[in-house]
C-alpha cells in the first residue's frame, strides 16, 4: 500500500512540475472573441451551457488546479491560471507568486515587475470544459509553463445544483471575472 501511494505521489509531482522557459514574451497575441447573438443550449449531464461568444487564444499556463469533488467537478475538472503578453515572460513571472483555490486565481508580488493593470489584463482564471476525450487528454498533460492554443465558446453554466456566468472581458477582476470555456480544440505549442 505504501509503495502504491509513494509511486502515485512521485507521478503526480513529476507530471505537474513546472516547465522552465527562457526570458522574453512567449505569447504576443491577445485572446480573440466574437459575441454570439443566439445559440442552442448545450446539454452536459444535469447542466445546460449557454454559448455567449466564440473564443480562441494561445496562452502560457501559470498554474492549474484540478477538482474531483462536487457536481461541478465532473463538468469542469480543471481551472487554469493563464497569461499572455507580459504575463507570459519568465522575467516577469519570477517576481509574481501565483496560486489557485476554490475556483479563484490569486497573485502576489513585492517587487512589481510590471504595473498592476498589466497583470490584471494579461492573466486570468479559466474554468475549462473539455468537449471531447482528445481535448481532455491535451488538458490533462498541461502544467505550469506549458503553452497551449485553445478555441471554443465562452459559456454560462445553468443547472439545478447551481450555475456560473462567464466573463466576457479581459479587464475585470474578482468574483465573476473568470472565463468559462467549452474547449472544442486544444493543442500544445512551442515558442
Amino acid at each position: 500500500m505504501f509503495a502504491a501511494l509513494a509511486t502515485f505521489a512521485i507521478y503526480r509531482w513529476h507530471s505537474h512540475r513546472a516547465i522552465e522557459r527562457a526570458p522574453g514574451v512567449l505569447v504576443r497575441e491577445e485572446p480573440v472573441q466574437r459575441d454570439i447573438a443566439s445559440a442552442a443550449l448545450v446539454e452536459r449531464g444535469s447542466f445546460h451551457l449557454r454559448p455567449r461568444a466564440e473564443f480562441s487564444a494561445t496562452v502560457r499556463v501559470l498554474h492549474r488546479e484540478d477538482y474531483s469533488v462536487g457536481a461541478l467537478a465532473k463538468l469542469v475538472p480543471t481551472d487554469f491560471a493563464v497569461g499572455w503578453g507580459p504575463m507570459s515572460d519568465s522575467d516577469v513571472l519570477e517576481h509574481i507568486e501565483i496560486s489557485q483555490g476554490n475556483r479563484f486565481y490569486f497573485w502576489r508580488t513585492a517587487s512589481w515587475p510590471i504595473p498592476r493593470n498589466e497583470i490584471e489584463t494579461h492573466s486570468a482564471n479559466w474554468h475549462v470544459i473539455p468537449e471531447s476525450a482528445s481535448v481532455k487528454r491535451v488538458l490533462d498533460d498541461l502544467r505550469p509553463g506549458s503553452l497551449v492554443e485553445l478555441s471554443g465558446e465562452l459559456v454560462d453554466i445553468e443547472g439545478s445544483e447551481g450555475g456560473m456566468r462567464t466573463s466576457l472581458t479581459r479587464d475585470d477582476t474578482g468574483a465573476g471575472a473568470c472565463e468559462i470555456l467549452l474547449a472544442q480544440s486544444a493543442r500544445a505549442v512551442e515558442p
